[in-house]
């Protein structure tokens, strides 16, 4: 065999290795597409009828700062959840108004308020689930249901869907990377809607296994 024959073997054997680690690649790396991942401390969403309850009739939500998705914020305003034998935790409201108050926790927090039962359920989907206290400057409301661990998703644009090959309610792989650990998420719901920004939601305790920080980059698996 000829030196340029060699030379064009090994050069074939190179692309052939790029072309097979390329299809392994995720989506985002291949594409060049990064999606970024943050993780949500305990917060709560509450309607106008909780909200007049808790801090009193009439009274407006003051952002704090806004938050990745459009339109929504992070509020100044605190309440208090209680589990039912009077364990407590402070839990911040995100805001707009919503019309049905939702509280949104981690299983470490359920396990420390001894709710038992707190689901892994996308938001807005309560029925069944557990309830507790909420308590405010002004009074408090008992919740009957509504305490959910949020299910861990990816909110897309119609347009991040079609670059990413996904459907909405898909469930995806999605790997994160951080210094001391790498890990992939299955089971990650694609949210899609045209009022998404591209990101992706944890919660803490996810956050913790996973050694990551905010804004960490996320990508898609695909097999």
């Amino acid at each position: 065999m000829s030196e340029e024959e060699i030379v064009r073997r090994i050069v074939r054997e190179v692309l052939e290795k790029i072309e097979k680690e390329g299809k392994e690649m995720t989506q985002g790396e291949a594409s060049g597409k990064v999606i970024y991942c943050n993780y949500s401390n305990r917060h709560c969403h509450i309607s106008r009828e909780d909200l007049d309850v808790v801090y009193g009739k009439g009274y407006e939500l003051t952002k704090m700062k806004d938050l990745c998705q459009p339109g929504e914020f992070a509020t100044n305003e605190m309440l208090t959840i209680v589990g039912p034998t009077g364990e407590t935790l402070p839990i911040r409201i995100l805001g707009p108004i919503r019309g049905k108050t939702q509280v949104e926790i981690s299983k470490t927090d359920s396990f420390a308020l001894k709710i038992k039962g707190v689901p892994v359920r996308e938001s807005g989907k309560v029925e069944g689930t557990p309830g507790c206290v909420l308590v405010g400057p002004a009074g408090a409301v008992t919740l009957k249901e509504g305490v959910i661990a949020a299910m861990r998703h990816v909110h897309l644009t119609p347009e991040d869907a079609e670059y990413f090959g996904v459907k909405d309610s898909e469930m995806l792989k999605v790997r994160l990377e951080s210094p001391d650990r790498t890990l992939v998420f299955d089971k990650v719901v694609a949210r899609v809607k045209s009022s998404y920004a591209l990101e992706m939601h944890i919660d803490v305790d996810e956050a913790n296994a996973a050694g990551v920080g905010q804004n960490t980059p996320a990508y898609i698996v695909k097999e």
